[in-house]
């Protein structure tokens, strides 16, 4: 097969995107199953690709100025094959999802276009053409945010358009830095030319700059901000999507940089184990504490980042002896994906019958409900890590990588960081599952709304697409040797591993105990944290108000019943506590006062060139040469007063036309001897520089 047929998964669907909004303003039944069948076809694309091509590269020398660059191998491809399965299946679930929204055109148009740039991302086969499509994939995933146009989603979408564009400027420099140091964005290249440029500090800055630009759109601390604002307010299958899928194109340019730049560098790879661990453990607390249920998935997708920035920091650590990490991430990223599709998918089930998210609200909906009940589970079962689900085989490589690298106790410390942050996952998890499936509503009509849905709350389309996805996560986790393993082993080449990966017993007590002990520690904080600290007794709400007390109790069927409460403080918000009071007052500020000094340094520097160089003298009106009236009419009075009066109104309108002429052609002259006037012939010559070379 021609190797240009790569292209074909980028561009295919933006196409289809195109044609399906100019369906859809026609017929929106016949634009739903349009994009459902532009999403099977893509899948069943990189489906063959992965099996008939197996390994190709193709390049477009005319797009884009320097050219894009496209390769498939084993990384690339399982990984552009899983973005092209989520698509498929959120696309077959949004039919049954959208059926109330406004602007569904807009989502599909813009939703088919994100498919094609991440597809350009994962299948990159050098930084200038990642850089091209990750831009694209932020601006149009922008919509996503935004569908619905409350004011808290325009919030949210304006918090994420600042993250996307702020991270694509460091992205840049960035990458304009290794060029400029290594002569290169070819990413297979890049090893070769970071040994000859021997400056390691310059390499430093540029690998900096970049992981700013890749760890904001991966949600890594301190740049997370945007995850928990986004994913709540998002449609549930954009969320599937952000979640699984676009966190995960920037691990993609966050493991080039750190494989293909810094392999076994001692620096780079401790910079991102504490990145890791802060994210890993920071996004598991926040998810314990939370009582929104598309929050919690949320701030859990920020805590799987850091698992999986854990294993790039072992990875980098462990050089040429990281196989088991490098399996690790692989896995993880691909078990992070399908698990929080399941669990997203059926948050927007709880979502479209209830159009609530709080805990207290949905509370017992699930109850009676097998179908969502067992695949929820399975989400549930599968990012806790439990043996014979697909995350516990990608935690327990992780797991063995930090065992294999622990040289200093430091590392012992950052393995127990790991364990506990299982276990609050576990109990997070736990949380959301008894509260929506196993205790009832605190309202006993509400719950009989809930149970007499037990019929009518999903479709058969939406139950396909809910219920494939959830099988596969136990199928992969009960035989990790004949899936899970061959998989990882084939990416080997991606992460510049040598030889075939070794696989451990995956089921042997000493893989096993890792596992077990995240368990316990979870059962324990559920139990003794959760039930007994983060849920308050409602009457205790109103203690202090006895009229409000009594009309509790006689709402109450159950006096003592307890609710789930938010105890996180609502001050401790990094964005509202940091980066808005630093983006909207204290760089402005700071902006405002340097401008000034340096606007008045210039003026100064103005008037004593023209006082020296440019000698001002000959512009009549700032020397004061210019004629006073006054004085005019004085040398008239003394000729005579009667000849004055005559000629006076006529004097008087030659002197105005004269004075302005003067007044305009220093206007002028100051124009042509300004600064400014040079700054704006210079800022216009870029303007057509930039146009030419698009051209």
């Amino acid at each position: 097969m021609n190797s240009a047929l790569l292209f074909i998964p980028v561009f295919y669907p933006m196409a289809g995107a195109i044609l399906s909004y100019a369906m859809g303003r026609k017929t929106k039944k016949g634009r739903d199953h349009f994009v459902s069948f532009i999403g099977i076809t893509e899948f069943l694309l990189l489906l063959a690709a992965v099996i008939l091509l197996r390994e190709a590269e193709a390049s477009a020398p005319a797009l884009c100025g320097m050219g894009l660059t496209l390769k498939l191998d084993g990384f690339r491809g399982l990984y552009a094959l899983t973005a092209a399965f989520m698509w498929m299946m959120t696309l077959l679930f949004s039919g049954e999802y959208f059926t109330r929204y406004r602007n569904r055109n807009r989502y599909y148009l813009f939703q088919l276009v994100t498919l094609g740039a991440v597809q350009g991302v994962f299948l990159s086969a050098d930084l200038y053409t990642t850089f091209v499509f990750f831009e694209v994939m932020s601006f149009t995933s922008y919509v996503w945010v935004a569908q619905d146009e409350r004011k808290e989603s325009l919030r949210a979408a304006e918090t994420y358009l600042a993250v996307a564009v702020i991270g694509g400027m460091a992205l840049l420099m960035g990458l304009a830095l290794l060029h400029t140091y290594t002569g290169t964005l070819d990413i297979s290249s890049l090893p070769g030319a970071c040994r000859d440029s021997g400056d390691k500090k310059k390499l430093y800055l540029a690998g900096a700059l970049m992981l700013s630009g890749f760890g904001a759109k991966a949600g890594a601390f301190p740049l997370h901000i945007w995850l928990p604002k986004a994913h709540p307010v998002a449609p549930a299958p954009a969320s599937a999507l952000l979640s699984g899928i676009l966190t995960k194109s920037g691990i993609y340019g966050i493991l080039v940089i750190t494989c293909y730049l810094f392999s076994g560098d001692q620096n780079w790879g401790t910079l991102i184990l504490i990145l890791g661990v802060i994210t890993m453990f920071s996004g598991a607390v926040l998810a314990v504490f939370s009582v929104d249920l598309k929050r919690t998935l949320a701030c859990s997708s920020m805590s799987q980042i850091g698992f999986i920035l854990v294993g790039t920091a072992m990875l980098c650590l462990l050089g040429e002896h990281g196989g088991l990490a490098a399996g690790g991430i692989f896995l993880h990223m691909m078990n992070h994906s399908l698990i929080k599709l399941v669990l997203f998918m059926a948050a927007g089930v709880v979502f479209m019958n209830l159009h609530k998210l709080d805990l207290n609200e949905i509370r017992g909906f699930g109850r009676g409900k097998p179908f969502l009940n067992i695949t929820f589970l399975m989400g549930a079962l599968g990012i806790g890590g439990i043996p014979l689900w697909n995350g516990y085989v990608s935690k327990t490589l992780l797991h063995e990588s930090i065992i294999e690298y622990s040289k200093a106790p430091a590392y012992v410390f950052v393995e127990w960081i790991f364990l506990i942050s299982g276990g609050l996952t576990v109990a997070y998890m736990l949380k959301l599952y008894i509260a929506i499936f196993v205790e009832k509503n605190k309202d006993p009509e509400i719950q009989k709304k809930y149970d007499a849905m037990n019929h009518r709350y999903i479709n058969r389309q939406s139950m396909l697409a809910i219920g494939i996805s959830a099988a596969v996560l136990p199928v992969l986790g009960m035989t990790p040797t004949l899936t899970m393993a061959r998989m990882a082993g084939s990416t080997m080449d991606f992460f510049r591993m040598h030889g075939e990966m070794h696989v451990p017993h995956f089921f042997s007590l000493e893989c096993l105990k890792g596992g077990l002990i995240s368990i316990i520690i979870g059962a324990a904080v559920y139990l003794l944290i959760i039930r007994n600290v983060f849920m308050k007794n409602e009457e205790t709400e109103t203690d202090h108000n006895p009229e409000k007390k009594e009309i509790s109790q006689k709402k109450q069927t159950n006096p003592g019943r307890k609710t789930y409460a938010d105890l996180w403080p609502a001050w401790l918000d990094l964005e509202n506590l940091v980066y808005r009071p630093l983006l909207q007052r204290v760089l402005p500020f700071a902006g405002c006062f340097i401008s000034r000094i340096c606007d008045s340094a210039v003026d100064s520097l103005i008037v004593l060139l023209r006082g020296t160089l440019y000698k001002d003298a000959r512009i009549a009106y700032r020397t004061g040469s210019l004629p006073r009236l006054e004085t005019v009419l004085g040398s008239v009075l003394d000729k005579g007063a009667a000849y004055l009066r005559h000629q006076e109104e006529a004097m008087t309108y030659r002197f105005r036309i004269r004075r302005r002429r003067l007044e305009h052609q220093e206007s002028r002259d100051m124009i042509r001897f300004s600064l400014s006037y040079g700054l704006q012939l210079a800022g216009i010559g870029l303007v057509f520089v930039l146009i030419y070379l698009f051209i």
